[in-house]
């Protein structure tokens, strides 16, 4: 109602002008006081026998309500409710009763239960040789910065290298994720570190900087996780992702110097191989081919050999059969050999001394030669 309601009276049936301020905001508390407490406990301000009787019934009805208004309270403060990203723990005087599944539940309420309810399909991420985001006093967010006394490790070959990695893990008991370990991210973090370290220590440095990054995650995922399980921490580790493997800053140039020496080594050792698959097979198809050809020349010469031989046998035989007709054979083609392609001269003792002893010989095949270029 307004102020200048009711004929100029206030809303507490009082004019506001005139008095003190302070004195009639003091009034007014006090009347309201006075209201509540009607309210609640009844009752009036008679000294009869039956009034004050009256008035005392009326005050034990009203703390009846209040004390079951405020037990009705504390009996509804019991039902809770577990989201399906968590899991509910209940306690009783601090220890573990049960666990809940996602949806409304019922506990005693408070001192006698309570519900904690970790969420346990959140990722969670420990960082390890570096630390991100604006946490770092005078680092941009999402920035990095190295720590070293946690990313320097020592190899198998007694090589220093620098590695900074995460480990993402979830909660997957939740009664033993909140009772057997006090600092869950801590422990992560230790146990993260403590492994990487184990397994760089048998590792040389050239196979963690190229091809065995992943083996290395892998590995380094496996011990944690039989470490955690160890602990009885419920956790379970999802991934080790190796972020940034590198040898020291303050070597660097040295060891890219090492790397681009192995590399030259790498590629000539190849080209040396390859010359190798060429030459080699060449060789030894042209060891092939003369061993063939001198196996061919074997089998030619003792086959000619082993026939002249055969020839003179089948020959010998008719020289023995008729040695005169035989040697007169030999001799006439002997001499058809020889003197077939030469100037030949025929000249016989026999014939007259004015002749010269020479017989007319007619050469066929002289002429033969001669008229072939005119046709």
């Amino acid at each position: 109602m307004a102020w200048q309601d009711n004929n100029g009276s206030g809303p507490w049936g009082r004019p506001p002008q005139g008095g003190d301020p302070n004195l009639d905001l003091q009034e007014m508390l006090q009347r309201g006081q006075e209201r509540l407490r009607g309210a609640l406990f009844g009752g009036g301000s008679g000294s009869g026998g039956s009034g004050g009787s009256g008035s005392s019934a009326m005050n034990w009805r009203g703390v009846g309500f209040v004390l079951a208004a405020v037990a009705l309270v504390w009996l509804a403060s019991g039902f809770y409710r577990v989201l399906p990203d968590e899991q509910g723990v209940v306690l009783r005087f601090g220890r573990f009763v049960e666990q809940t599944a996602p949806g409304l539940h019922y506990h005693l309420p408070w001192p006698v239960e309570e519900v904690l309810r970790p969420k346990v399909t959140v990722v969670n991420r420990a960082d390890i040789g570096m630390r991100i985001g604006a946490a770092d006093f005078g680092a941009s967010s999402g920035a990095a910065r190295d720590v070293p006394e946690e990313s320097l490790m020592l190899t198998g070959d007694e090589n220093i290298v620098d590695v900074d990695f995460s480990v993402f893990w979830i909660i997957k008991n939740a009664e033993n994720f909140l009772f057997n370990i006090e600092n869950p991210p801590g422990t992560v973090k230790a146990v993260a570190e403590s492994t990487m370290r184990e397994v760089v220590g048998r590792s040389k440095i050239q196979p963690i900087l190229t091809e065995e990054r992943q083996d290395t995650e892998e590995a380094v995922k496996i011990l944690m996780q039989d470490t955690l399980d160890r602990y009885g921490a419920g956790i379970e580790v999802t991934q080790v992702k190796m972020q940034k493997v590198d040898p020291p800053s303050a070597v660097i140039d040295a060891f890219r110097d090492v790397q681009a020496a192995r590399a030259d080594q790498e590629r000539i050792r190849n080209e040396a191989q390859a010359y190798q698959n060429k030459v080699v097979p060449e060789a030894r198809g042209e060891a092939a081919r003369i061993r063939n050809e001198a196996l061919a020349y074997q089998e030619q010469t003792v086959a000619e050999a082993e026939g002249q031989a055969q020839r003179f046998l089948a020959i010998f035989r008719e020289y023995r059969q008729a040695p005169d007709v035989t040697r007169r054979r030999m001799f006439l083609e002997t001499m058809e050999r020889v003197l077939g392609d030469s100037e030949k001269i025929i000249i016989d003792n026999q014939v007259g001394q004015g002749s010269g002893g020479i017989v007319p010989y007619l050469p066929l095949n002289e002429l033969n030669r001669s008229q072939r270029p005119s046709q």
